[in-house]
């Protein structure tokens, strides 16, 4: 690589290109996604509906295995999809495909990243922001496998089986895929905490005393944001999602360096005693 300086401009031309170049990948994913949509909306989209689904079958086993009868781990469930808006299944096939292919997308996402702010790097730096990077995209990819497979396949159970009148007895598709999305990339966004919160204490605004003294608030928050985003009322549910977001937190704490003030003070504290 070249040490020529560059410029304002030649900055502004690389970022264009590397904008390109995502669009590009999100296009091509989005077309092979919508190509291959029919299988994945039957297979994978609509799976959580049925009774074989594999959380499903899981619960069942729990409660085969501790001897638990409550409706919880034996119900039976299955619900079927209605559609009232005529345009609405092509849509759905576009705006689906699209969202997938930012989902997956995101590895190569951090990658334009990490090649566009590398030369602005001293080494010692480009070891954390590459090691950070890494770290979002599992951590991204891990909130998205707990939401399909525990967050949604809760959330909509209760839902569905949630009774305002006896009439009431079938589910939208449009509302379907509206919480799916919502949920799903939801959690694959939470779990971005740590690479945040990382990101903050190398702008000064956060650092690990900080954290650690409102800890206690931010129990309280992450219980009001499980219980908001699965509203199951269950604790079993509460806590599939309240305990990986506390660890979120604690791994954030992990993650970030104490003011050095803060750390000379310390230091003169523990002299003194």
């Amino acid at each position: 690589m070249s040490d020529k300086e560059l410029t304002f401009w030649d900055h502004l031309d690389e970022l264009r290109r590397v904008l390109f170049r995502i669009l590009g990948v999100w296009f091509i994913l989005a077309v092979g996604y919508f190509i291959a949509m029919p299988y994945l909306f039957d297979n994978v989209v609509l799976a959580p509906c049925h009774d074989d689904f594999i959380f499903y079958d899981l619960l069942r086993y729990i409660g085969e295995r501790f001897d638990l009868h409550d409706e919880f781990f034996t119900q039976e469930f299955h619900i079927k999809l209605i559609n009232i808006n005529l345009a609405a299944p092509f849509f759905i096939h576009i705006s689906t495909a699209f969202w997938m292919s930012v989902v997956t997308a995101a590895p190569y996402l951090f990658f334009e990243i990490w090649r566009f702010i590398r030369p602005a790097l001293y080494p010692g730096e480009r070891r954390g922001v590459q090691k950070a990077l890494c770290l979002g995209t599992v951590m991204f990819f891990a909130g998205v496998l707990l939401g399909y497979f525990m967050v949604y396949p809760l959330t909509l159970r209760f839902l569905s089986t949630y009774q305002l009148s006896a009439a009431i007895d079938q589910i939208s598709l449009n509302s379907y895929i509206d919480n799916f999305m919502m949920l799903v990339l939801c959690m694959g966004l939470a779990f971005e905490l740590p690479l945040v919160t990382w990101l903050l204490s190398l702008l000064g605004l956060v650092h690990k005393t900080l954290l650690r003294s409102y800890r206690r608030h931010a129990v309280v928050a992450i219980v009001i944001v499980a219980a908001i985003i699965t509203p199951t009322g269950d604790p079993f549910t509460l806590t599939v999602v309240a305990v990986p977001l506390y660890m979120l937190y604690e791994m954030s704490i992990l993650m970030i360096k104490d003011k050095k003030t803060d750390g000379v003070e310390e230091v003169a504290e523990a002299e003194k005693e």
